[in-house]
């Protein structure tokens, strides 16, 4: 019979009440904003607030059958931020206009397609297997956008969207995920050939021309994201996120340094010789200038200007004036939410993201397999720097880019690539925190739970 260590406490109750807080939150806010309406506790605020709550009551008793050991934050942290997202866009709505409704559907969506990962994905190392149908399928997302009959064509200078009937989709944003399973697990298996000897220069050990293939890949795959669907935001994010994950894989900077190099290589190059760079290089850099403000940054500036008017505690929502900033609902959101909401409540969104990173990045260092640490680390990364860029560039620390805020921003293919995550992120986690077997495994089995391909290597990895 096993011997099982202290079983660990699967704190539901503590996310049930961390998630009665947090839609009280996202309602609350939307109470608000009905209030300033002259609508407030009409039959769309009941019937979109019910829905809601309905939705997310029913993930947590998801996670109390099939992953009660889950992480006990991650749950009500995700709600909060989709709560004051819908809340915000809802408040941004014309008359005649249905995207706060629609995001409402999308989050339904996207929360259904994230408890059906939990249901059904028992064990997220199953997901090794599919190390090379995941690069297939993320290639396949990639150039979705560029076949014609299906692709939606260029849409605000980039091209990454098809068309479904009468909707859009954006497959980049799962490609975002397919890619961190690739990495995921061609790194854990392939972490020794990696760490092979190179050459010296300095501290830095380098590592070998012909070990630099999964690097020169993932360069040449943001370069051409770049070049042929035009979108900035979306390079940065598949370069960043396999670096990342070879730098967790193998603990080596001069990773990192190749990886920046060839960063700021192929930025300085494509800021010469594509034009939709050099204008967004340059509305960043000259963003005061009228002749720039009137043909690209003012977006940007009256966001700047919004977050400013709205000073430390914000004017209250419903009480700003964010429809003043093109894209206010969704790549301008946080600027809105700035405005109305202050410097505090900026700070408050800020720290949630945070422990929502952390918390990812917890599950990652709990697990005892090298797939799911890379796995967590390469998806809860994603978000985190997501989240920099749209902020990076709402702020003017860097460019503008079409990323969109995580669960923030008005956006349906953002909302479900996301929520897919949060349920991956459920299960490692779940893995992580629950019980530990302590008798002795077979060699293969034991390789099989580490996640490494022979009994050989179980041995290098006790």
């Amino acid at each position: 019979m096993s011997q099982l260590s202290t079983t660990p406490k699967p704190r539901r109750n503590v996310e049930l009440a961390l998630l009665l807080l947090a839609l009280a939150v996202g309602i609350g806010a939307n109470m608000l904003v009905g209030v300033d309406q002259e609508k407030a506790f009409d039959s769309d605020f009941w019937f979109q607030s019910s829905l809601l709550a309905v939705a997310a009551l029913v993930f947590h008793g998801v996670l109390r059958f099939r992953a009660k050991y889950a992480d006990p934050i991650i749950l009500p942290l995700v709600v909060a931020l989709n709560g004051l997202g819908l809340a915000m866009i809802h408040r941004l709505d014309a008359p005649g206009d249905d995207t706060g409704n629609n995001q409402l559907r999308w989050t339904l969506i996207a929360m259904a397609v994230a408890i059906a990962v939990i249901w059904f994905l028992k064990d997220h190392r199953v997901l090794r297997r599919f190390t090379f149908i995941s690069l297939a399928a993320s290639a396949l997302l990639l150039l979705l956008p560029l076949i014609p009959g299906i692709s939606a064509g260029e849409i605000l200078g980039a091209r990454v969207w098809i068309r479904l009937g009468p909707m859009t989709f954006q497959p980049g944003e799962v490609a975002k995920i397919t890619l961190a399973i690739f990495f995921a697990g061609y790194l854990s298996s392939n972490r020794d050939l990696i760490l092979l000897a190179g050459r010296k220069i300095g501290p830095l050990q380098f590592p070998r021309f012909k070990d630099m293939g999964p690097m020169i890949t993932a360069w040449l795959v943001s370069i051409g994201v770049l070049i042929f669907q035009r979108d900035l935001g979306s390079s940065v994010l598949f370069f960043g996120l396999f670096i990342v994950m070879i730098y967790v894989a193998t603990s080596r900077i001069s990773w990192v340094v190749i990886g920046l190099a060839l960063i700021l290589g192929g930025g300085f190059v494509a800021a010469q010789v594509f034009s939709h760079v050099q204008q967004r290089v340059f509305g960043w850099l000259n963003a005061f200038s009228p002749e720039v403000y009137e043909n690209g940054s003012r977006q940007v500036i009256q966001g700047l200007f919004g977050m400013a008017n709205g000073g430390l505690v914000g004017t209250g929502l419903g009480q700003g004036r964010p429809d003043l900033v093109p894209f206010a609902n969704s790549d301008m959101i946080i600027a809105s939410l700035g405005e109305e909401l202050g410097l505090i409540g900026l700070f408050a969104l800020v720290l949630m993201y945070l422990l929502l990173f952390t918390r990812g990045f917890r599950a990652a260092l709990g697990t005892r397999d090298a797939f799911g640490k890379l796995l967590a680390c390469g998806l809860s990364f994603a978000v985190a720097l997501q989240c920099f860029v749209v902020i990076g560039g709402v702020t003017r620390l860097i460019p503008l880019t079409g990323l969109t805020t995580p669960f923030l921003a008005a956006g349906g293919s953002s909302l479900l690539a996301n929520w897919i995550i949060v349920g991956l992120l459920l299960m490692i986690s779940h893995t992580a925190r629950g019980p530990v077997d302590t008798t002795p495994l077979p060699a293969a089995k034991e390789a099989d739970s580490m996640g490494i391909d022979t009994p050989t290597e179980a041995v290098k990895h006790p």
